[in-house]
């Protein structure tokens, strides 16, 4: 009866696993898409369009919990600040991978992990030991060098890209705030701000498609949904601790996919930038699973 009971468990991490490397690989399809649409499309209409497609996959599960349930949510003003976060995490991305390569981007919100670090000692009290600190200082070095240091430092592409990755950090930290919400009705909020803040972009430069632009456009808000919805499960099947480094496979299929459709390859300096962006987290998810294993350790049986 334990072997069938741990099989099952191995088979459902296994399967955690699975779902989440392929939820990853479905966002950074979803990214190459949308680099793709804002080639010829303003960011609003494609926002618009993409949010249609999102709602094709959450109106049903809105359906089976009632339209009332999107309103019975915790802390709305919470609510609120992550709807225009997570506009503006989707909103600053396409703006940027609409003049920079794919890999470059991604970098920018590989650093997203160190952000959450430096941030949730401020937001959500957390404790952060010095190694840690060193970590996010060294992230941040690594983000400087992708940046690259000088006037380009201050372009705009690069602006747009750094400031979506603060803001898709800063989601992280209220998804932590508000957990008690369910997963369905988050998106859904975050897909209605989109379709909001498209609508109003796309005024007076709403351009010609064809058949086949709707029918991309339709399927980016699918391919992200289906996205969201994998990773969700993914941690309910198996641990954070296993499932967060995988997230760094997201840059690697920016270098694949950037490389396929659009002949990108990132210089040198991204390389760099990114493998101590991705060094610096993992070691960043390594200490915080030290502290957490520790704390517990030191919790007797009968919790004093």
């Amino acid at each position: 009866m334990n072997l069938r009971i741990s099989r099952t468990a191995e088979n459902s991490v296994l399967l955690g696993v699975l779902l989440m490397l392929l939820g990853d690989f479905l966002f950074s399809l979803n990214d190459a898409m949308g680099k793709w649409l804002v080639a010829s499309f303003a960011v609003g209409q494609v926002l618009v369009i993409r949010s249609v497609g999102s709602f094709l996959i959450l109106a049903p599960m809105i359906a089976g919990q009632g339209p009332r349930s999107l309103f019975q949510v915790e802390r709305v003003p919470l609510q609120i600040l992550r709807v225009i976060l997570t506009t503006g995490d989707v909103a600053f991305f396409y703006a940027a991978v609409a003049y920079l390569p794919l890999a470059d981007v991604m970098t920018f919100y590989m650093a997203g992990p160190i952000y959450v670090a430096a941030l949730s000692h401020f937001f959500l009290g957390e404790t952060i030991g010095w190694r840690r600190w060193l970590a996010v200082i060294t992230g941040f070095i690594g983000v400087v060098i992708a940046l690259r240091p000088s006037t380009a430092m201050l372009s705009w592409p690069s602006i747009f890209g750094l400031i979506g990755s603060l803001s898709f950090a800063l989601t992280l930290i209220l998804g932590r705030r508000l957990r008690q919400t369910n997963d369905a009705i988050l998106v859904t909020w975050q897909t209605v701000g989109a379709l909001v803040t498209g609508l109003i972009l796309s005024l007076g430069d709403w351009r010609a498609m064809s058949a086949l632009d709707f029918v991309a456009m339709l399927a980016l808000g699918i391919v992200a949904g289906s996205a969201h919805l994998m990773i969700t499960r993914a941690l309910k099947l198996a641990p954070a601790s296993l499932l967060a480094p995988l997230q760094y496979s997201l840059l690697l299929w920016a270098i694949v996919l950037g490389y396929i459709f659009f002949g990108e390859l990132p210089d040198r300096q991204i390389l760099i930038g990114s493998v101590i962006i991705v060094l610096a987290g993992l070691f960043i998810f390594h200490r915080k699973n030290i502290a957490e294993v520790t704390s517990k350790a030191d919790v007797s049986p009968d919790g004093h």
